[in-house]
C-alpha cells in the first residue's frame, strides 16, 4: 500500500490589485438604476482562487443601437426581430434575457448612417434609461467629431446615473472626459492591442483629473481565429502588470465581444461555407462564446455580448470559474 504524499502547490505572491470600478446609480447614490454593478478588485491572475481573491465576478452587457443594424448577420436579426426598431424595448428585453448592463451605441450619428446629432442621442438615451433598470454604457459610433457631439448630450441626458462612456481614444478623450467629469460618469479608454498605448491613455485621462476608479480600459482585441492568440497575450501582460503594482495598469477590462465575434465570415454569413463546418447558428454561438471565455480568462471584466443566448452560454461559464472562490458560491 502507498502511503499518501502531501503536495504542497507553488503560488506567487502579488503586490498589486485591479481597482474597482462600479457602474450605475440607484436612487440613493442620486440616479434612478434599479442596481449597480461592481467589477475588478482580483488580487491574482484570471480566477486562479487558490492564490488570491477575485471578488467580483466578470459580467455580461448586451449591445443594441440606436437604428436597425443592418450589417449585422441574419441570425442575430432573426433572434431579436422587431425590438431591433425600438431600442426602449430591446433594452427591456435583454435584461430580461439576464444581462448585467446595456450597452447602447448610437451608430445612427455616423456620417453613413444617418448623421444625427446631440438631439437624437440625448431622446434614445432617456428612453433607454426609463425602459430599463441596468447600469448603462453608450459608445459613439466611432468617428471622433461624432463621438465628441453625441457623447457629450448622452453624458448631460443621463446626469447623475454614472454611465461609461466610450470610446475615449488618443485623438477625442478630452471632450469626452470632460464630458463625464461634468455629469458624474464613467469613461472606457479605447486603445490599440498595446501594453504601453493602453498604460499611456490611462495616465493622460488621468491626467485631467479623472479618479482612477472611473476608468475602465479597452484594449481592443480580435475574435477566435486570427489575432485571438495576440489580444491574449496582450492582455495577460496588462494584468501582470497590474498585480506586480503598475498602477496606471489596474483598471477593469471590457470587451466588444460581440462586435469582433460576428464580423468573422464564419459565423456571420453562410453562403459558400463548406458543408464540414455544421450547423450555422451553433457554429456562431460557439464562435461568440469561445470568443468570450477565452477573453475571461485572459482577464476581461466586462463582455460586451450580441446574441441572447450567449448570455446563458457565457454567464453559465463565468458562474463555472467562479466556483471554489467565497465570493462566487
Amino acid at each position: 500500500m502507498v502511503a499518501a504524499v502531501s503536495v504542497q502547490i507553488p503560488t506567487d505572491k502579488w503586490t498589486g490589485q485591479v481597482r474597482e470600478v462600479t457602474l450605475g446609480a440607484t436612487s440613493a447614490d442620486g440616479g434612478t438604476r434599479s442596481r449597480t454593478v461592481t467589477v475588478g478588485g482580483e488580487t491574482t491572475l484570471p480566477f486562479l482562487h487558490f492564490e488570491g481573491t477575485v471578488p467580483n465576478p466578470p459580467v455580461v452587457a448586451i449591445e443594441i443601437m440606436d437604428c436597425y443594424p443592418k450589417d449585422w448577420s441574419p441570425l442575430l436579426l432573426d433572434a431579436w426581430g422587431d425590438l431591433l426598431n425600438d431600442p426602449a424595448a430591446w433594452a427591456t428585453k435583454a435584461e430580461e434575457y439576464g444581462a448585467d448592463i446595456i450597452a447602447l451605441k448610437l451608430q445612427s450619428a455616423s456620417t453613413e448612417w444617418g448623421d444625427t446629432g446631440r438631439a437624437e442621442a440625448t431622446a434614445v438615451v432617456k428612453e433607454v434609461l426609463s425602459a430599463t433598470g441596468l447600469p448603462l454604457v453608450i459608445y459613439g459610433p466611432g468617428q471622433a467629431d461624432k463621438d465628441n457631439e453625441v457623447l457629450e448630450a448622452a453624458a448631460e441626458a443621463a446626469k447623475g446615473e454614472r454611465v461609461a462612456l466610450g470610446n475615449c481614444e488618443d485623438k477625442n478623450y478630452r471632450s469626452i472626459v470632460a464630458a463625464a467629469l461634468a455629469y458624474d460618469h464613467l469613461v472606457i479608454a479605447g486603445s490599440p492591442i498595446d501594453v504601453n498605448l493602453a498604460k499611456q491613455l490611462n495616465i493622460l485621462i488621468s491626467d485631467m483629473r479623472m479618479e482612477l476608479d472611473r476608468i475602465l480600459m479597452d484594449p481592443t482585441t480580435g475574435a477566435l481565429g486570427y489575432g485571438l492568440e495576440y489580444s491574449y497575450s496582450v492582455m495577460e501582460r496588462l494584468r501582470i502588470a497590474a498585480l506586480t503594482g503598475d498602477t496606471m495598469t489596474q483598471q477593469p477590462a471590457i470587451h466588444r465581444v460581440g462586435e469582433e465575434a460576428w464580423r468573422a465570415k464564419e459565423s456571420k454569413v453562410n453562403d459558400g461555407i463548406p458543408e464540414e463546418w455544421g450547423d450555422w447558428k451553433k457554429r456562431s454561438l460557439l464562435w461568440e462564446a469561445i470568443t468570450a471565455e477565452t477573453l475571461l480568462q485572459a482577464g476581461s471584466d466586462i463582455l460586451v455580448l450580441r446574441h441572447p443566448e450567449s448570455i446563458v452560454n457565457v454567464k453559465r461559464a463565468i458562474s463555472r470559474l467562479m466556483q471554489g472562490s467565497p465570493e462566487g458560491e
